[in-house]
């Protein structure tokens, strides 16, 4: 898998990291020990929900791995014979998006929207979301990052003509958020509605 995005830390979270740690120590050099021990627990959260945890790819070649962490809120065919996957990230999951499977990135696409609760069926096609679609010779799917209620900043590392790996990091959503994955008709579905699942290690299709 390429190398990318590898940081223990997601480098986008720094941002939201480094103020309460910093006014932690000041307030504790102040002997403001409630502020500085609030402030150090916010920093320890912020560094929790940015964790970029290595995870082991199934070597199943026909797999198609979970792009991301959360529980799996719906599984349907749509009228067009594709299937749709929807994974609900709550706050605590980790927000690290990867590739389900290797090829090229065909087109990346990003579209304004609401910010309704991700957990709603009409976040799929009303909230602010990413399209991403890969192909690899004759198969193609679609990944979308959509945005939540909390969630509000869509981060895609990809770009249109890139090469990608099977679970190798793709983007980010901050604070709780909602991935759709629309996979071929012929696609073997291995995952239920209900079921928890981890990005990059769990499997939530198979190729036929």
């Amino acid at each position: 898998m390429a190398k990318k995005h590898q940081e223990l830390i997601a480098k986008e979270g720094w941002i939201f990291l480094f103020p309460p740690l910093i006014l932690a120590f000041v307030f504790f050099a102040l002997k403001w020990f409630v502020a500085a021990v609030l402030l150090a627990v916010l920093g320890l959260y912020v560094a929790y929900f940015f964790r970029n945890p290595y995870r082991q790819i199934p070597e199943d070649s026909d797999g198609i791995v979970s792009p991301a962490d959360g529980k799996v809120v719906t599984v349907r065919r749509l009228e067009d014979g594709r299937q749709m996957i929807s994974v609900f990230l709550n706050i605590f999951n980790v927000h690290i998006n990867r590739c389900p499977i290797a090829g090229r990135v065909e087109k990346v696409e990003h579209t304004r929207g609401k910010f309704l609760a991700a957990y709603k069926e009409e976040a799929s096609t009303l909230n602010e979301q990413n399209k991403v679609i890969i192909r690899d010779g004759d198969f193609v799917m679609e990944v979308i990052q959509i945005a939540g209620l909390i969630a509000r900043r869509i981060v895609c590392w990809s770009r249109e003509a890139d090469q990608v790996t099977r679970g190798e990091r793709f983007g980010l959503i901050r604070f709780g958020s909602r991935v759709d994955i629309f996979l071929p008709a012929e696609c073997e579905i291995v995952v239920r509605e209900g079921q928890k699942i981890a990005g990059g290690s769990d499997l939530i299709a198979r190729r036929r």
